[in-house]
């Protein structure tokens, strides 16, 4: 081999080790989507999600602490209807998926078969799916009513299916109550998606809410945290990170303190809220430089500063709520220790709850993630 042929083989080998390094050290993606049936005769089971996407949630991080965790919601009804579907994109920001769930509400559905196709493939095709073999892809239809196969202008979900598989989807197919037309359709989703077949009652199951002596010091301690939040940029994206702030007060006290909970767990105790707009979180994550905000984008606070004190008031603020989040893991392990050993106990009860809505979400998630 000549000098020239060793030196490029050196470069290419050099080369390779790096993006096998660089592909090794990548962090796990987990993408969850919900595909969700919002028709009448959905009210129970919506209501109870509503309660239970913070559980879920978090059993998406314990099945892989590492991973980024991106949820999506596609909303269906029916032809003249309110709305054919609703789709919320993928997002790490959970808490705005949280935010669109609260806003639905079933209603309509006059017939009996909805527009499932249509649903199937805007979550297949319409949503931003990462690619790539660090992220596990998991799709969940949930509803009680077969899909409308008599419209033209849909494609079947045969075919949506496949797709789904193509482009490494897990579809899976939960149904609510027990129409033997939707079992049938709804076996052969789960079947030829690669995913679970998972009946549960008309209602979504009994919902376990487990209330523990630490929640109100929680919520208490996660307004604490709330109070060093500094909305920035322009009037809709701090409304957006305001209302954030304010869930934890609208919510049931279990939810409230699940929604903490998660926060905690993904922000490592520094993020206050999911996703941007904060920008205590935003520039000590360096996902923007405080500098390159526009004047009339910052807080009230930090644009009242000379520049030369504006980094030193952020540093503040993140000292205190790295402080506070350190109380928080304390407090949540502490609950979570609790709603553990409550679970247990019921689990030894005869008729203790399994077909519930988040519990089987949440079982097979955790056979279905891949611990990277």
């Amino acid at each position: 081999m000549t000098r020239g042929n060793i030196w490029r083989a050196a470069l290419l080998a050099g080369a390779m080790s790096i993006g096998m390094s660089a592909a090794a050290s990548a962090r796990p993606v987990v993408e969850v989507a919900f595909v969700l049936d919002t028709t009448g005769s959905m009210a129970s089971l919506i209501e109870g999600a509503k309660r239970k996407i913070w559980s879920i949630a978090t059993s998406i991080v314990d099945a892989n602490p590492d991973a980024e965790v991106r949820m999506a919601l596609v909303a269906y009804r029916d032809i003249g209807d309110e709305y054919v579907t609703k789709s919320f994109d993928l997002t790490t920001d959970i808490q705005e998926i949280y935010g669109h769930l609260l806003q639905l509400k079933a209603n309509g559905g006059g017939d009996w078969p909805e527009s499932v196709n249509e649903a199937l493939d805007k979550a297949v095709t319409g949503l931003g799916w990462s690619q790539g073999p660090a992220s596990d892809r998991i799709l969940f239809l949930v509803g009680d009513a077969p899909p409308h196969m008599d419209y033209k202008q849909d494609r079947k979900y045969q075919e949506i299916v496949a797709d789904a598989r193509s482009r490494g989807l897990i579809v899976n197919a939960v149904q609510a109550g027990e129409a033997r037309d939707t079992a049938r359709v709804w076996r052969d989703i789960a079947q030829q998606g690669g995913g679970r077949y998972i009946p549960i009652p008309q209602d979504g199951g009994k919902v376990v809410i487990i209330d523990t002596p630490y929640d109100e010091e929680i919520i208490i301690l996660q307004e604490r945290i709330n109070g060093t939040i500094l909305p920035y940029g322009d009037r809709s994206r701090q409304d957006s990170v305001r209302k954030k702030a304010e869930q934890i007060k609208a919510a049931p006290k279990a939810a409230a303190s699940d929604l903490a909970g998660y926060v905690n767990r993904v922000g490592k105790g520094r993020d206050a809220v999911t996703g941007e707009g904060d920008l205590v979180a935003d520039v000590k994550q360096g996902r923007r430089k405080l500098d390159s905000v526009p004047e009339a984008e910052l807080p009230d606070p930090v644009r009242a500063l000379p520049p030369a004190e504006r980094q030193a008031y952020l540093d503040k603020a993140d000292v205190e709520r790295a402080a506070l989040g350190k109380q928080m893991g304390d407090l949540v392990a502490r609950r979570d220790a609790y709603v553990k050993e409550k679970q247990a106990a019921a689990a030894k009860t005869a008729g203790a709850p399994k077909d519930a809505f988040d519990a089987v979400v949440s079982e097979t998630l955790r056979a279905q993630i891949r611990n990277k």
